[in-house]
């Protein structure tokens, strides 16, 4: 029993010392701290230092740490601004994911023989990750029940591919995209941001005060309120069906909480939000055996990167025929591909800050809609057969 309750402690608080890590050191900030805690869990995982019983501790883990992150993913979100996105905005948006589905299905039925059991539940990841992002791959890998070894293996290779994608947006993105595409209009003025990538600032600097802490807790109160509203309903339901209803019950209530000011307003509730994320992560990585790796797949690398690199190339010849700018086109699919907190960094090195709001109002609703889109997708693709 004491061995279980330091393995929970672990868990929970050694994600804190890799955002310290992550602040202290660059070389380690570049690495990201998601890498970091998958890294460490598939250490622990596969060194035989886990306690008898972990496996126990790291199921609750699993099952509460996303349905709790995703409402405070969503609370900061402004659903109302999804709405009115300029409109070559949700045209570059609208394209990515029309690629995004394209080649995910046709990826499908090329590479479906490639020595992996049921290709449709990483479909259907693949679908939410590059619509979303890490959190809507995890809930899908809960949705589809996906084993934690394809699990892990599926996201080391999208962390590796979208990699390389964020460096040949940063390197050669702007001459490549430029020569297909209209130049971003001069004179366009976006809204300021306050947005803690910007300046280079610890997003999670502060969280610990007083003022931030109070309202928190109540967040993650709502947080635990709107997970107990959707356990509630799951139990409704057959076994079959029951985490399915409960993460869009959850993603649903997440965003219509976020239409309720008091909530919208709470400081760093994306913050801890991410911060759960971390502790999931750690969690499922020491859960996979890195021994099931080495003959695992054969044909999964080849798909994710027909996925990542075709529905770019998709996406930029939809924004072509749309008449959609390159500046757009680059900050809507990094948010889609890359996750929001990567836009900033796009946008610096395209010199052009006016690209930001639109780019983290994408990716904000990717996140939204990323796990209904990837659970409808699984089962199309499911009786593609």
């Amino acid at each position: 029993m004491v061995a279980k309750i330091l393995l929970i402690l672990f868990y929970v608080f050694f994600p804190m010392a890799i955002l310290y890590l992550c602040r202290k050191f660059p070389m380690v900030n570049k690495l990201g701290s998601v890498v970091i805690a998958y890294g460490i869990g598939l250490i622990i995982g596969n060194t035989g230092i886990l306690p008898e019983g972990a496996a126990e501790v790291q199921e609750v883990l699993t099952m509460i740490t996303i349905p709790l992150a995703i409402p405070l993913l969503l609370f900061s979100a402004n659903v109302r601004s999804w709405f009115m996105m300029a409109g070559k905005t949700m045209l570059s948006m609208l394209g990515a994911l029309l690629g995004v589905v394209l080649v995910v299905s046709t990826g499908y039925l090329i590479f479906r023989g490639g020595g992996m059991e049921e290709m449709w539940k990483v479909s259907g990841m693949l679908v939410g990750v590059y619509t979303g992002g890490t959190p809507n791959l995890a809930s899908l890998k809960m949705m589809l029940n996906v084993d934690p070894d394809t699990y892990i293996i599926t996201h080391t290779y999208d962390m590796v591919l979208s990699s390389v994608y964020l460096l040949f947006l940063i390197t050669l993105g702007k001459k490549v995209f430029g020569a297909i595409l209209k130049p971003f209009p001069v004179g366009i003025k976006g809204k300021t941001i306050s947005y803690s990538q910007l300046d280079g600032r610890d997003p999670y600097e502060g969280i610990f005060s007083r003022r931030v802490l109070g309202p928190l807790s109540k967040a993650f109160g709502i947080s635990v309120l709107i997970f107990g509203i959707g356990g509630g309903a799951g139990l409704l339901v057959p076994e079959n069906a029951q985490m399915v209803v409960v993460i869009l019950i959850i993603t649903t209530l997440g965003i219509g909480a976020s239409l309720i000011p008091s909530i919208n307003r709470i400081d760093k509730t994306f913050e801890l939000g991410m911060y759960l994320i971390l502790i999931f992560s750690l969690d499922v990585a020491s859960m996979a055996n890195v021994r099931e790796f080495s003959g695992a797949a054969p044909g999964l690398f080849g798909y994710i990167t027909y996925v990542v690199f075709g529905g770019l190339i998709l996406h930029v010849l939809v924004s072509r025929y749309l008449r959609v700018d390159s500046d757009t086109v680059m900050v809507t699919s990094t948010a889609l591909v890359c996750s929001p907190p990567f836009v900033p960094v796009i946008a610096g090195a395209i010199n052009n800050r006016e690209v930001i709001v639109s780019g983290l109002t994408v990716g904000i609703l990717g996140y939204a809609i990323g796990n209904y889109l990837g659970y409808i997708m699984a089962l199309f693709i499911q009786h593609l057969g």
